[in-house]
């Protein structure tokens, strides 16, 4: 049976329109390489460092860098089209997330990616990722969660009309302690007791005294996974960004010690990368390759074997939610002692 002039029509649209998909995505493809390169350039040649002290005309960073006058102009007006650098009149200045690129990313995540070829054809190069230079990364760039620190404290329903008062927060492997600050601050009785390394207890102070918790937030120096907490119990456990950087063993060993610290009726949240049934987006994807080159034994893990490992350290009523306001595909497991 032949087809009728409406479905070759419609047949004919539909393989345009997967051309146009192709085309799309392979411009978008170049353009983002393109825009690597344009960043880079501006690095290499002292561009962006001019420009975080101050604004400057064309002429003024042509002269003091000795660059070519044409080539940097057009050079600028891509960098301004791609939102790195903002131009006012005859003046250029780096936009406010080129300041924070350059703060926490300075060389464009270089360091975090060139081993991805050598773990390719070499497994045994995973023992040269430095965990605790992940955990510090971590801890740096943790305030990008806010957000979603503010949600998950509103999912765990902190400071609501049925939730009791003065929850006591511990949290193990602080980072910058983004996630349990926001949870105290829904709750004006509520405490946080922060465990990490120095540096990150630096950062977490600072987020603790941002927002006012003052005496409310106490922290103990110390590896989350050797930390010992002596008699007191909380009603509430953080594990924030931190279960996914360690090993199986380690893993398991840190939800144990969470649990051991909750009071019957207590609750550990874990906002972390999950596995899901569905097929990983882009910035899931990329989080998963990063945690696996920038840790040892580190790994994303799917939410059957945290359900088991939630269940092995003697928690139930477990749940897990992706958080909507996480822009790096976060999601949130939740579990009671029983």
């Amino acid at each position: 049976m032949n087809p009728s002039p409406e479905q070759v029509k419609a047949s004919q649209s539909a393989v345009r329109a997967a051309g146009d998909r192709t085309i799309e995505q392979y411009q978008n493809w170049m353009q983002t390489n393109a825009a690597a390169h344009l960043m880079r350039a501006a690095r290499q040649s002292g561009l962006t460092a001019r420009l975080r002290e101050k604004q400057h005309t064309l002429e003024e960073l042509c002269e003091s860098l000795s660059l070519q006058r044409e080539t940097t102009a057009l050079l600028l007006d891509a960098l301004v089209a791609i939102g790195f650098v903002e131009q006012y009149g005859e003046d250029f200045a780096l936009a406010r997330a080129g300041h924070l690129l350059c703060q926490y990313d300075d060389d464009l995540g270089d360091r975090r990616w060139e081993g991805l070829l050598d773990r390719l054809s070499d497994p045994e190069t995973a023992g040269s990722a430095d965990a605790a230079e992940y955990r510090a990364r971590n801890a740096a760039t943790q305030w990008i969660h806010t957000a979603a620190a503010m949600q998950a404290a509103e999912i765990l329903d902190i400071g609501g009309p049925g939730a009791s008062r003065g929850p006591k927060i511990l949290d193990l492997g602080c980072g910058s302690a983004v996630w349990s600050c926001a949870m105290a601050h829904r709750d004006a009785e509520a405490s946080v007791v922060a465990v990490d390394e120095p540096a990150a207890l630096q950062a977490a102070r600072r987020t603790a005294e941002s927002i006012g918790l003052g005496d409310r937030f106490k922290t103990i120096h110390s590896d989350p996974l050797a930390v010992t907490v002596g008699q007191q119990q909380f009603e509430l456990v953080v594990l924030a960004q931190v279960l996914s950087g360690y090993s199986d063993d380690q893993a398991a060993s840190l939800l144990e010690k969470a649990a051991a610290a909750l009071e019957p009726g207590g609750r550990i949240a874990v906002p972390d990368f999950y596995i899901g049934p569905g097929r990983a987006g882009l910035k899931e994807s990329l989080g998963r390759l990063s945690i696996h080159l920038a840790t040892p034994q580190g790994r994303v893990r799917d939410l059957r074997e945290c359900q088991a490992m939630f269940q092995a350290a003697g928690l139930g009523g477990i749940q897990f939610t992706y958080l909507a306001a996480s822009e790096a595909g976060l999601g949130m497991m939740v579990a009671e002692k029983p």
